[in-house]
């Protein structure tokens, strides 16, 4: 059964849920201007964004060029400033929300993947397919994209000598998930056949050193000599089964609809969407739709956003911002201020601090986040985060002090009363190190 509509015509409370949730944040105007609209144009027009391929950075002014990087490092520290300037001043927040979401699903890490190319054609494909109508198409190209090739392994996959660490990774983590104690969702055998399945894929060029490749020209490269063609079976599919066999197999298996629908339940309802009865009846009626629809994820996320268990009350507040979500949150909030580029970087560093270094997750099941973002450490990150955006001698000028609404998502929030009285820099620090604003 598919998610049920939200019938309603949206409350200020509820512009201001669905712009948190879908852009980070945003000012009271772009708050209002969804005022009185109907649940679902709204999502629908949220997700009109370009699908074509995207550049590299596809705001213009952007001032980071990774490819001036003197050094591997330098590099690493410009593409992440790259993206985090997209996702504060992207004018498509819910493309760039998506490939961060993404990116903490087809995990790669900069930690073994230090190549210029190779990371901008990762990041265009998270963009390209942030709302894509095929998962499988998806799938398919993120597995032979450059950076994923080498990042797990199966740049070295070969007839004969099979490497299972992308054929492992691909199951537990992208598509049908490990499965419960006792019942899981493959076997070891599934691994061993799927590996020979995907051999023959390699890279040409950007090998080698890093400090002599990082801005070396790759692509992914097929040698039918080194793919083992003989019959395997898979996920109880049996024959000579080839790359695009395997991936389809996986990418359409009914537990792919499951395990992707809470993933982006995770990313839009709720930290723990599964803590009710009613949450997993609604992952459910995601994944009934992403069934209907063989894999249509801008279906699916249309039905989502615009539906009663994403505006429900036991949703609002149900997810703990992360460090980029809560920077990010927190200048689109403000205005989106132009911020100077020492002041990018420097918060780009600063979100790894708090734990989350764009484009290294810890591990290749990319961050836990909900209740993993916030301890004693990150709190005061945090707050240092808040003082320079409101209250440091570099802090932006704003043309307005954000609402109420803009701050908190309600227009009667019990924070209000406690910052009554203080000028408009306390009053946005107070706000930006409160509760409510940590929450999404």
């Amino acid at each position: 059964m598919s998610l049920p509509p939200y019938t309603s015509k949206l409350s200020p409370e509820d512009a201001a849920h669905f712009l948190r949730r879908t852009a980070f944040g945003a000012t009271d105007a772009q708050i209002r201007a969804l005022v009185g609209q109907d649940a679902r144009a709204v999502a629908q027009a949220a997700l009109k964004f370009d699908a074509r391929a995207a550049p590299a950075h596809p705001v213009p002014g952007n001032p980071f060029d990774p490819s001036s990087g003197a050094t591997p490092g330098a590099m690493l520290q410009l593409t992440r400033a790259a993206w985090l300037f997209e996702l504060m001043y992207s004018p498509n927040p819910l493309r760039e929300k998506l490939a961060l979401t993404w990116s903490n699903h087809f995990v790669i890490g900069t930690e073994k993947v230090k190549n210029h190319p190779a990371l901008a054609a990762y990041l265009g494909l998270l963009r390209k397919h942030a709302a894509a109508p095929s998962f499988e198409g998806f799938t398919l190209a993120v597995a032979q994209t450059p950076a994923m090739l080498h990042y797990l392994d199966n740049d070295k996959n070969r007839k004969g000598k099979p490497n299972e660490n992308f054929a492992r990774e691909l199951m537990e983590l992208f598509t049908i998930g490990i499965g419960a104690p006792g019942r899981p969702n493959y076997t070891e055998q599934d691994v061993h056949e799927g590996a020979r399945a995907l051999t023959g894929w390699s890279l040409e060029g950007g090998r080698g050193n890093p400090r002599n490749t990082y801005l070396e020209a790759v692509r992914a490269s097929y040698n039918p000599k080194q793919h083992d063609d003989g019959p395997k079976t898979y996920l109880g599919q049996t024959g000579k089964l080839s790359f695009e066999d395997v991936i389809r197999t996986a990418a359409t298996h009914p537990q792919t609809a499951v395990f992707v629908s809470r993933k982006l339940h995770r990313a839009f309802v709720a930290d723990v969407p599964s803590a009710s009865v009613s949450g997993e009846q609604a992952v459910q009626g995601s994944a009934e739709t992403f069934q209907r629809t063989n894999g249509n994820i801008g279906a699916v996320l249309e039905e989502l956003l615009s539906s009663a268990a994403f505006y429900a009350p036991q949703n609002r507040e149900a997810i703990i911002r992360g460090p980029v979500e809560y920077i990010v949150g927190a200048v689109r909030t403000l205005g989106q201020p132009r911020l100077e580029v020492k002041q990018v970087l420097n918060l780009s560093q600063t979100a790894g601090k708090m734990g989350q270094t764009l484009l290294q997750p810890d591990t290749v099941k990319g961050w836990d986040g909900g209740r993993e973002w916030i301890n004693d450490s990150t709190l005061l990150t945090r707050m240092q985060v808040a003082a320079a955006l409101s209250l440091g001698k570099t802090a932006p000028t704003l043309d307005a002090a954000p609402s109420d609404l803009a701050l908190f998502g309600s227009e009667n929030s019990p924070v209000q009363a406690a910052l009554k009285g203080l000028n408009p820099k306390q009053r946005v620090y107070l706000a930006l190190v409160s509760p409510e604003f940590q929450l999404a």
